[in-house]
């Protein structure tokens, strides 16, 4: 006998003959990936192959926090613009009585052809719409939330509740990365505001630890608490590690099946790494004047989005698997309820060159073909107007801009009705879209699993949702 209390692991393999730890260890041996392409690698992330050859080995997220308006950027709708201040008609498709309340608001904003494909964007958005022949235009997006933090969730986990693995986690879980000092999955946003959704945007769930992204900066150090604030004496760092990985060590034998452990573990090694690789590596000073012209660094509006978009180039050209990136601050500043004549030009001259650049950075260097770039919100914007100068949340139907990996470009897929309200043609669900951009990476998503507690979860969760790849959205030529 001793007086030592026994933890949870000691009391159940001591009492009832021990049948307290035969039931964790099976419960623990469940909780293990299935359907992975590698899944005796789960904690390794060592570049892998997925379930069959890839476009893309990379993907660029550029989220448009708040939800942009479809009909004054994307999505042209004489039939509103006829209709402006009339009140709206039954329309089938979503929530109608969303409708009722407010007049029809037609666009200020003028459209025209652009490009050899002929495909009509605003005014707001000139330096995308001169890469319409390099772009695929969803027209017919849908989600199933009017609420910035369900929708957000929707469109990073394709599930708009929280707590579930967003994309980028599920894709370096399945495909590890290409660089290993640097972190698979990143996250670059303002400093000063963190969106709808916080940290969730960026979760693994409940995939093992280290699959969470990473922030990174676009200025000064880029990553946080990296170096010392204080000197040390010549030595100590290196004693301090050896330390360290002896306790690790000991801890790793003790816990064999901690994720959390050993993802900590890991990012203490990588970390490590980073000290000596990452100042170089993320350093955009060598960048040519040239391409700082081309994001916009020459122009206070453009150069903070400019530079972290810069950054992501940079991130996937070193091979880095999976960027997002946050729109510049306010907060959730494509939510235009009011002022939106004044507010969306705003935002539209902040983002739109940077987000083009970044298209055509990648062309020139040749890594648009195996890099899919997304320009989405969680939502986009009712018909009518809200107070007489904005509009309101719409998850019926929206536009999302796609590049390179393989997909189409020139081309714009599905509509909307005739006011921009509900997708009726060709319509794409948050899970299609998702299915898709793991099908450019190599990845099934009906086959990639992670079994929790006896359950096998998917990224599209195809339990509850029957998500297809959308062929037409990939180019076959």
């Amino acid at each position: 006998m001793t007086n030592r209390l026994p933890n949870r692991r000691a009391f159940l393999h001591d009492s009832s003959l021990g049948f307290g730890a035969v039931a964790l260890s099976c419960l623990i041996e469940s909780d293990v990936a299935r359907g992975a392409p590698h899944a005796d690698t789960q904690l390794d992330m060592s570049p892998r192959r997925g379930h069959f050859p890839a476009q893309a080995k990379s993907v660029i997220m550029l989220f448009q926090n708040g939800g942009a308006s479809q009909m004054d950027l994307f999505d042209p709708k004489p039939e509103l613009q006829k209709r402006h201040g009339q009140k709206a008609p039954e329309i089938r498709g979503g929530n109608a009585n969303s409708l009722q309340s407010e007049p029809l608001m037609g666009s200020k904003f003028r459209f025209q052809p652009r490009g050899q494909s002929g495909i009509e964007f605003s005014e707001l958005v000139p330096h995308l719409g001169a890469l319409a022949d390099d772009l695929c235009v969803v027209r017919s997006m849908y989600s199933n939330d009017p609420n910035h933090p369900g929708a957000t969730y929707m469109m990073c986990t394709c599930n708009n509740r929280p707590g579930r693995p967003t994309v980028g986690a599920w894709v370096t879980y399945a495909l590890g990365s290409e660089n290993q000092n640097l972190p698979g999955y990143v996250l670059l946003r303002d400093p000063g505001v963190f969106h709808t959704g916080g940290g969730m945007q960026i979760t693994n769930g409940w995939l093992p630890a280290m699959f969470r992204g990473t922030e990174l900066r676009a200025e000064g150090d880029p990553v946080l608490n990296l170096q010392r604030a204080d000197a040390q004496p010549p030595g100590a760092q290196r004693n301090s590690l050896r330390l360290l990985a002896r306790l690790n060590r000991l801890q790793r034998r003790r816990f064999p099946d901690e994720s959390v452990l050993e993802a900590r573990i890991k990012n203490y090694e990588l970390a490590a790494r980073m000290q000596l690789t990452a100042a170089a590596e993320l350093d955009l000073s060598n960048e040519t004047a040239e391409t700082e012209r081309l994001y916009g660094l020459d122009n206070p509006e453009t150069a903070a989005y400019g530079r972290q978009l810069m950054l992501a180039r940079r991130l996937v050209e070193r091979g880095v698997r999976f960027v997002q990136v946050l729109s510049p601050p306010p907060h959730n500043v494509w939510d235009h309820h009011s002022s939106l004549n004044s507010s969306l030009p705003a935002i539209c001259r902040k983002t739109d060159r940077p987000a083009a650049a970044l298209i055509t950075d990648l062309k020139q260097r040749g890594l648009l073909d195996e890099t899919v770039v997304i320009w989405t919100g969680e939502f986009g914007r009712l018909p009518t107007s809200e107070g007489g100068t904005g509009r309101g949340h719409n998850p019926h139907g929206f536009t999302l801009l796609l590049a390179g990996g393989g997909l189409r470009g020139g081309y714009v897929h599905g509509a909307t009705d005739s006011f921009a309200y509900a997708a009726t043609e060709n319509r794409v669900g948050v899970p299609d879209l998702m299915a898709t951009v793991l099908h450019q990476t190599g990845l099934d998503h009906n086959r990639l699993k992670y079994n929790v507690h006896g359950i096998d979860e998917t990224l599209t969760d195809a339990r509850v949702t029957q998500a297809n790849v959308v062929r037409d959205l990939i180019d076959r030529g």
